[in-house]
């Protein structure tokens, strides 16, 4: 059971850095993205690689999540 937990909770940490990583790439936010190029456009449609980190975001928040909810089962 200890290892099984020790397994979850580093690919929680592993989920959340490249959560981090994913949301400071995004063209919106005034972090990385904006260093490689974002400008102040407001109305536009995703394409390419900002389409992909969009959903690729959204996938790493609902699998966090589902972690989150199996480490608190795990360990209670």
């Amino acid at each position: 059971m200890s290892n099984l937990l020790t397994i979850l909770l580093i690919s929680q940490i592993v989920v959340c850095v490249l959560l981090v990583i994913s949301i400071l790439l995004q063209n919106r936010a005034e972090g990385l993205g904006k260093m490689f190029g974002g400008g102040g456009e407001v109305f536009r449609t995703k394409r390419g690689l900002e389409k992909f980190l969009y959903y690729f975001t959204i996938f790493l928040i609902v699998v966090l999540v589902l972690l989150s909810i199996v480490i608190l089962k795990y360990s209670a």
